[in-house]
């Protein structure tokens, strides 16, 4: 299992790698929620900068080059002025491809074409392995009035 500071040190590690003429400030690295059609997300809070990962990636089944791809592109909002202290470069965060393509100048190009197999053929069922309780059908009771 991942814990948060393995998140943590990845997070740094891709941050000094792949963005060192990136300002980095009162930014911090979680885990958080049990989506399905979510990986991550950016977002302000009153403590600064939120980038949060899919928690259900701490299981050791999900391929690693997924969490950093999840965590680059969350870093590539950061960059574009998305939720930082930088100057916001794009009105939409993903207008003509514009996450991708800076990905693919930093060498994810090959995980981006991995992610989406992987996406569609691996992660529904280990989703509904790893989050049972969405997968429960739902009862509903239907009344007839006369």
């Amino acid at each position: 299992m991942r814990d948060q500071e393995w998140l943590e040190n990845r997070f740094n590690q891709l941050w000094n790698l792949f963005f060192p003429d990136i300002e980095k400030k009162n930014v911090f690295i979680r885990w958080k929620g049990r989506w399905k059609n979510k990986f991550g997300h950016i977002k302000s809070t009153k403590k600064g900068t939120e980038i949060a990962v899919n928690s259900l990636f701490q299981d050791l089944r999900v391929p690693e080059d997924i969490i950093k791809l999840t965590i680059a592109h969350e870093i590539v909002h950061y960059m574009h002025g998305f939720h930082s202290h930088l100057p916001r470069k794009f009105k939409h965060p993903h207008k003509h491809g514009i996450v991708d393509k800076v990905l693919k100048e930093k060498g994810f190009g090959y995980v981006l074409k991995q992610e989406k197999k992987w996406f569609k053929e691996e992660w529904p069922p280990l989703h509904k392995e790893l989050n049972p309780n969405s997968y429960k059908r739902k009862r509903y009771s239907f009344f007839r009035f006369f």
